[in-house]
This record gives structure tokens, sequence and C-alpha cells, in this order.
């Protein structure tokens, strides 16, 4: 018992408690130091992807349920959305890529897009600009192999769907073919609207897009409206076109031909989402991969941007936001990148939207913080019902083992077959929305802003002064005939010169008459406004009066009450004085 101690004592004082901890740490087989660091590692990339597979095993793969956020006397909701299943069901994410990281990923490399043969229209702007309208019919999804002679060609009355891309995608991104063959094989007529410079079209003017640029979109709609009249007309946006589209939704209000819309992933607050890409590292790297994609966007119109932009700014941006301090807020005339995010983010305009609108937006996507998504602005409008997931990633959305589906995609297809079928397919402007003053004083009139009717994108304006007395179905006749590409053999001359003759015609005697119309229909609702201001501000006077009156009156009403009584002491006692 004794010498044991000793051996002990003599190997403790040889041996030092770190030298036994290595030596014990070296009897651990390495293949249980590997698990270990496997599970390490496992546990860091399930919280860095922000997997949710042990929650999917918690509900055992029924997925999570769709949130729906609407007004509670919604037309849009009772007569449309209430009849369509999808959204009031459940949604579960491929099982292999449970995570908005996975999501996002899988939709950008792969994404597995239907084969989509588009047939291109070309479509000059007012200022030169150009716009690639690839159109898929309906007609070549359900009969392969059949040829059209023009590219926009249907009967005039088939529905058309307008689709807005995200930054830096075109109608050759894999999610806009896949929404683009569901809605052509469910029988719209389907055409993308490419923003300029891209779609393989060279920018052909001094005017680039930005994430508040809907003049695009508004020429685009109206031309549609107007070679088509008989057509109803449906646009869906997807991430910054989502919120191009309802921008231009809430500024033109029930102007808007359209019967209705649906924003997918939009970014809703630019400014919350610069700040939440740049939060977190896992972030970070999508704002690398944007920054990359508008770089190569910039290196494809060098002649231009360079010339318009801060070129070696431009090389040198590191961010999302650098991009756009030295080329969009420049090209922009905006004063700063905040005053950019500020002005062309599109919660601004929820309120003035007047079409049946479906938002989808997910919790859990990596690009479009959920902080953004304006929960009350939605439920307060009436027109608008607001879908949300708790996964998803950015336009991901994929289902099934396979991920040939994509959940988004199916629930904009149930959303407008039923508005099809609803009321409001045929009265699309009698809905009516809660009273929200119009955005028309988020126009910046500032000496440094470049004020265009959209207020946002440097354009210079060609239209002469005279021709501000035009009512707008006139610009749109004019420009359906003035601002699209025909092709070589269906140029007529003689039928361009007699439209222009009538345009002199116009410009020489009609525009003073429309301007005295104009001027005697705008007179009476003027005189009637300033007669009620009259009214009310005569009553607001006396209001003002009466609680200056009543929150004087202990101050006041003791002054008075001492100065009568020195004038009551002076009056009695005066005449006895002089007795």
């Amino acid at each position: 018992m004794t010498m044991d101690c000793v051996n002990s004592m003599e190997l403790l004082a040889v041996d030092s408690p770190y030298e036994l901890l290595f030596k014990a740490a070296l009897l651990i087989p390495i293949s249980h130091y590997l698990l270990g660091l496997l599970f390490v590692l496992l546990v860091f990339l399930y919280n860095f992807l922000e997997m949710h597979v042990l929650g999917d095993l918690v509900t055992v793969f029924k997925g999570q349920p769709v949130t729906l956020t609407y007004n509670s006397s919604s037309q849009v909701y009772h007569d449309v959305v209430s009849k369509c299943k999808i959204v009031h069901g459940r949604y579960l994410s491929t099982p292999w890529l449970c995570s908005p990281h996975l999501q996002t990923g899988f939709l950008h490399f792969f994404g597995r897009p239907p084969v989509v043969n588009y047939k291109r229209q070309l479509y000059i702007t007012s200022d030169g600009g150009t716009i690639a309208l690839d159109w898929l019919m309906n007609v070549d999804v359900k009969i392969p192999g059949t040829q059209l002679n023009d590219a926009a060609q249907n009967n005039g009355k088939e529905p058309i769907m307008i689709v807005v891309p995200g930054l830096t995608s075109d109608s050759d991104s894999s999610y806009v073919k896949h929404l683009v063959f569901k809605m052509a094989k469910s029988g719209w007529n389907v055409v993308v609207s490419n923003h300029r410079g891209l779609g393989g079209v060279s920018i052909t003017s001094d005017c680039f897009y930005n994430a508040g640029w809907t003049e695009d979109v508004r020429k685009v709609i109206d031309h549609l409206h107007c070679q088509y009249p008989e057509a109803p007309l449906c646009a869906v946006g997807t991430s910054i076109g989502a919120n191009i589209l309802v921008k231009y939704l809430g500024e033109d209000g029930s102007n808007v031909p359209l019967i209705g819309a649906a924003a997918i992933c939009s970014p809703w607050d630019l400014s919350i989402c610069d700040r939440f890409i740049n939060r977190r590292l896992v972030q970070k790297f999508y704002d690398k991969a944007l920054t990359f994609g508008l770089k190569g966007y910039a290196d494809l119109h060098h002649a231009v941007l360079s010339r318009l932009a801060d070129w070696e700014g431009i090389k040198k941006s590191r961010s999302v936001r650098d991009f756009d301090n030295y080329a969009t807020r420049i090209v922009g005339k905006y004063e700063t990148v905040d005053t950019y995010y500020r002005r062309c983010s599109s919660s601004s305009f929820i309120g003035n939207v007047m079409v049946p609108l479906l938002c989808i937006s997910t919790i859990d996507d990596p690009v479009c913080t959920s902080e953004a998504i304006p929960w009350d602005e939605c439920r307060l409008n009436k027109n608008i019902v607001l879908a949300t997931t708790h996964h998803g990633g950015h336009l991901g959305f994929f289902e099934g083992i396979t991920a040939k589906s994509v959940w988004w995609v199916r629930a904009v297809d149930e959303f407008f077959g039923a508005l099809q079928s609803s009321p409001l397919y045929h009265k699309k402007k009698e809905i009516s929305v809660s009273s929200i003053d119009p955005p028309e004083s988020l126009i910046d009139q500032a000496p440094y802003l470049n004020v265009e009717e959209d207020g946002m994108v440097t354009a210079v304006r060609s239209e002469p002064i005279a021709d501000v007395g035009v009512q707008r179905k006139e610009d749109i006749n004019q420009n359906k005939s003035e601002d699209v590409i025909p092709h070589a053999e269906e140029i007529d001359h003689s039928t361009r010169d007699k439209e222009n003759e009538k345009i002199e015609l116009i410009g020489s005697s009609d525009i003073t008459g429309t301007i005295e119309q104009d001027a005697g229909g705008i007179t009476v609702p003027v005189k009637k406004c300033l007669n009620q201001i009259s009214r009310q501000n005569t009553k607001s006077l006396w209001l003002l009066a009466y609680i200056a009156i009543i929150t004087t009156w202990p101050v006041v009403g003791s002054a008075v009450l001492v100065f009568l009584k020195k004038k009551f002491q002076n009056f009695f006692l005066g005449p006895s004085l002089r007795r």
C-alpha cells in the first residue's frame, strides 16, 4: 500500500498533468477524432446553410402551412384566392434541397428548366432604347412544331401574360422558363419583357434600367393593350422585376390596363435588403455574386456606361452598393445611394394598387429578407393577398423528390386560373381600395434629379412641350406606330406619311382645343376643392380660438379680474375722494 503511493507520487513528479492528458488523448483511435470532426462540421453546415431537415422530420415531411395576409373584406380573397387550394395547403421543399441556399444555388446552376423556343420581337422606346420581347404562344406548347407568321400573332382575344425578370436575368433564366412554359400550357400567350441591355440586345440609348425604372414596363403594357385591346393582360414580376411591377401598379393606380398581377420574392424595401445582404457571411456571398453579375452587365455595355458613369469605380466595386454608387446612382441622377433605394422601393406604393395582386414571399429568402415584407400595408389594401412560406429560398421553391416542379409557378397558375373564372375578371377597375394618399409626394423634385413621369431614371425627353396637352390614348396610338421595329416587308411609307400629316394637324389645331377643354374640366373641381378647404379652415379657426381661450383662461382670466377690480375701485373711490 505504501509502495503504491510512493510510485504514484514519483509518477506525478515525473509527468505533468498536461503530459498525462496528451498521452491519454493518443490512446483514442483516430477514427473517433474523424467522426467527432465530421459531427462538428455537420452542425456548422446545418446552421450556416440554415437547413431544416430536422424540422421536416418532426412534421413527418408534411411541410409547413402557407400563411395568408389579406383584408377581411377583400373581394380578391373571397372570389379568387379562397378557391386556390395550393396557397391554402402546405409547402414541402425537396428533401435533398432542405435549405434556402441549396434551393437558390440549385436554381442558378441547374434549375432543370423545360425546353422553350421563343419568338423575338424588338420594341423601340421613345428615347431610342431597345427592349427584347420574347414570346411563347400557347399553340407552340400544345402543338409542337406549329409555325406562326408573327411572334405576337393571335386571334386578338387570348389572354396575354407579361413576365418581368429579376436583376441581370432574362428570358433564358431557369425560373423564367418554368413560369413561361407552365402558363403557355395553361392557355396563355406569354411574353418576357427583357430589361434594357439584356437578352442579347445592345444598349441603344443613354438610359439604363434599375430597380425603380417603371417606364419600360408601362410602355410595353400600353403597347400590348393598344395592339390587342380585347385580350386580357396579366403580369408577373420576379425579384427586382416584382419591385418594378408593384411600383408601376401603385404609380398608375386605376389606369393600369391589367386584370391581375403577381409579385414573387420582391425585395420591397431596398434599404433594408441592402443592410441585410451585408450582415452575415453567407449573405455576403450573394452580395459578391450579384456584384459579379452587375459588373458583367456593365462590361457588355462598356462603350455607353463608361461615358455616363464612373468606370474606374465600377471596376473597383466589391458590393452591390458600390456598383449602385458608381453606376446606378450616377446614371439615374440620384444624390446618394440611399436616395435611390428610398425612391425606388415598392413598399411606398402598395396603398395605391388597384388590381388583384398576389404576392408570394418566403421567410428564409437569403437575398430579399422577410424583414422588408410590408405586412400591414398588404393587409390594409383590399386588392392584395400576401402568401408567405417558411422555406423556399430566393425564387427556388422546388418540390418533389426529383425537384422538377416549382411551387410558386403552380400557385401563380392556379391564381390566374381562378381569376379568369371570377367576376373580377370582367370588372377589373371596380375594386375599391382604402383611402390612402397616392405616393405622388415621393417623386423627388430636388434640383439634382432628372424628373421623368416615372421620376426615377434619367432619360432625355424628346417630346416637345406642346405635346403635354395631348391625352394618354393619343400617345399610346403614336407609340404603336412609332415604337415598334417593323419587319422590312411590313414598312408602309405612304401610311406613315399620312399618320405624320394627321399628327401635324393635331399639333396645329386640336392641341389648343384639348388644352381649353382640359382647363375647363379642371376649373370646376379646383373651385370645389377650394370651397371645401375654405369651409374647413373657417371651422378650424373657430376651433383653435375656442382651444386658445380655454387653455389660457386661468392666466388671462385672473389678469382680467385684477384689471376690473382696479377699474371699479377707481370708479367708486373717485366720488368719495372728491367729497
